[in-house]
């Protein structure tokens, strides 16, 4: 059926039409109630797949996080209320009217001329000097201002200049094609720039993607669906939280199958046991460089061990919509945390590092696996990323942006342990650059926590009068 209301979204700056709609005329991009937890729930059709014979959608919850979209089935879409219908796109010639429009209305409030206001440029006339001592002498002041090219550029030739056969008034513009050239060049960084709101600041940007449950950058990453539905590693059924490219043969099924030691991935059970038979590994494949009763790490070269690195790659995608893949793993080493039973080594999480980082990040990737969250791995693995900082003689910080769960989990350790540096007694710290010394963060971390938790004191000497 036809839309016949016109609104906006106050989350979002697209529009959207309001009307009833049916299941033949849904697309995607539709905003539609959808049955969720025993509520209706405001939710965006992202994609529309047929499965065994039965109509699927995939949507994202309007104001919830990313990691909660889901495949669902035609019956919990709500068709008797109203949907939301988004206006089509404007190719890119209309989006550049729009834009002139603007300036031309912002310019006549303002009042100045606007392009299509100006008198359109007369004919010049170029003069050649009969004599030598005519290239000598300098040009009036008049035909300085109108001496250039297109590009912006003075005429270099002596032997000639250019006479304007009208003189304009009022203060001088730039070219014309000095600011189209401007804009085609904005343009290009807006498009560059991926997902980047123009008008919003970085720190906002990132503000406002995390609040989406997004850190990635790039608009297409932001569209991709979920490929598959669980991921079954060792003991453990997993949902997975985003995309993550594996290759699509295994994907079709919906269930990928993972060696727990080695992290190969296979498509179907059948295929895992056979591997299993022949699979060597009894933990990853590094050195030991720390055990605590049953918690052991595993430091892990990126050069020597290139396919176990990739496929932990590949896994930690699915968990953090923020990572990029890259298969040159070389320069980075990784830092596996593992438990121990009477089955063997099982992995908990890991951290990624640069071999040598300019920036003196300390952590490029962390992850700790959902089935083992909210046990405290999460600051065991923060606070083995400082201890190897503190063995370097160096200051670390993890690189930047962080992602949402990152985030809280930095911020609880950087608390715990500036709080409990302060309690000891034993230890006697009075400035911040102690304190970052000591716990080997850097200073901004330092201060970042101090006047999060409203412990940091500034004091102002001022100058003597006397």
């Amino acid at each position: 059926m036809a839309p016949h209301a016109t609104s906006q979204d106050p989350d979002d700056s697209v529009q959207s039409e309001k009307g009833y709609a049916t299941l033949s005329t849904l697309r995607v991009g539709v905003k539609a109630f959808v049955q969720k937890d025993g509520e209706k729930r405001k939710a965006e059709i992202l994609s529309i797949k047929e499965k065994k014979g039965t109509l699927t959608l995939y949507v994202h919850y309007v104001e919830f996080n990313k990691r909660l979209d889901e495949w669902i089935t035609a019956e919990r879409i709500d068709l008797s209320q109203e949907v939301e219908w988004p206006l089509p796109e404007k190719t890119d010639k209309q989006k550049k009217a729009a834009q002139n429009q603007q300036k031309s209305q912002q310019s006549k409030a303002d009042g100045q001329p606007s392009k299509a206001a100006k008198r359109p440029r007369s004919s010049t006339i170029r003069e050649h000097s009969a004599t030598p001592s005519d290239t000598t002498q300098p040009r009036p002041l008049s035909q300085l201002g109108s001496a250039r090219r297109a590009g912006g550029q003075e005429v270099q030739s002596p032997s000639e200049a250019i006479v304007p056969t009208e003189i304009i008034d009022g203060t001088p513009q730039p070219d014309d094609d000095t600011l189209d050239l401007v804009d085609v060049a904005d343009a290009a960084t807006a498009a560059k720039a991926g997902s980047q709101h123009p008008n919003l600041s970085k720190e906002d940007e990132r503000d406002r993607l995390r609040h989406t449950g997004s850190m990635t950058q790039n608009q297409t990453e932001i569209s991709r669906v979920r490929n598959f539905e669980k991921i079954h590693m060792g003991r453990d059924e997993i949902e997975p939280w985003y995309f993550s490219p594996y290759p699509e043969e295994l994907t079709e099924n919906g269930v990928i199958y993972l060696c727990e030691t080695c992290l190969s991935y296979f498509g179907s059970e059948f295929q895992l046991r056979r591997h299993r038979k022949k699979c060597q590994l009894l933990h990853p494949p590094g050195n030991e460089i720390y055990r605590d009763q049953d918690v052991s790490f595993f430091e892990i070269d990126g050069k020597r061990q290139r396919t176990y690195c990739r496929n932990l790659c590949l896994l930690s995608k699915v968990f953090l919509d923020h990572k990029t893949v890259y298969y040159d793993v070389d320069p980075f080493l990784f830092y596996c945390m593992t438990i121990t039973d009477q089955h063997g080594h099982h992995i908990v999480g890991y951290f990624s590092k640069e071999k040598e980082s300019a920036d003196g990040f300390n952590v490029a990737c962390i992850l700790t696996l959902p089935q083992y969250q909210r046990k405290g791995y999460g600051k065991l693995l923060i606070q083995f990323s400082y201890e190897l900082s503190k063995r370097e003689g160096r200051l670390g910080h993890p690189e930047k942006p962080l992602s949402d769960l990152g985030l809280l989990g930095y911020r609880g350790y950087w608390e715990e342990a500036i709080v409990d540096l302060l309690v000891d007694g034993d230890l006697k710290v009075s400035s911040v650059d102690e304190i970052a010394s000591t716990l080997a963060m850097t200073v901004n971390d330092v201060l970042h926590t101090l006047s999060y938790l409203n412990m940091l004191k500034i004091s102002v000497s001022l100058p003597s009068l006397i």
